[in-house]
């Protein structure tokens, strides 16, 4: 089970492409064959886009690869970049706290008022239902690098350096 809670958001983002891509293959399958696609496959293939990147935000988070400036912080020592890494975690977890706020109220806007999607009629909350839970999610997984970092770097272990691209042909 813990590994499970873990690796979560690996779980989902592998289900939701596994699933994209079986959609976009039929669909390409159908029209090849019939001369017909099915309508809907780009209102859920942009769904399922949606979906990806923010669970891949909280996948990004809980491996601390997402994008940071850490040049003008390395030039202080270990302590004060500390600090900074520790302020940086506590204005993410703020901004994604509230990110949630919004998605929660236009959850609730969206139930309120019955609006459906363009393509295939459905209330357009099924497609919003876990935009709350992924950025609560990314919060969570910053807080937890966040700790880990700070523990590895007050215990004498320096977190994991990233290895950094030899040029733009390495990228």
């Amino acid at each position: 089970m813990k590994r499970l809670i873990d690796n979560f958001e690996g779980w989902v983002c592998a289900l939701l492409f596994l699933g994209m891509t079986l959609l976009g293959f039929a669909n390409v399958v159908v029209r090849y064959l019939t001369s017909y696609s099915f309508a809907a496959t780009q209102e859920l293939l942009l769904t399922g886009f949606l979906l990806i990147t923010v669970f891949g935000a909280s996948l990004a988070a809980r491996e601390g690869q997402h994008l940071a400036v850490t040049y003008f912080a390395g030039l202080f020592g270990t302590r004060v970049e500390s600090g900074f890494k520790i302020v940086a975690a506590a204005i993410s977890t703020v901004l994604l706290a509230l990110a949630a706020w919004y998605c929660l109220d236009l959850l609730r806007n969206q139930l309120a008022s019955g609006v459906t999607t363009p393509g295939l009629g459905l209330p357009a909350w099924y497609y919003s239902a876990a935009l709350p839970l992924a950025f609560v999610l990314i919060a969570i997984r910053t807080v937890q690098f966040a700790v880990a970092d700070w523990r590895d770097t007050h215990a004498g272990r320096p977190a994991a350096p990233i290895e950094e691209p030899r040029s733009y042909a390495d990228v």
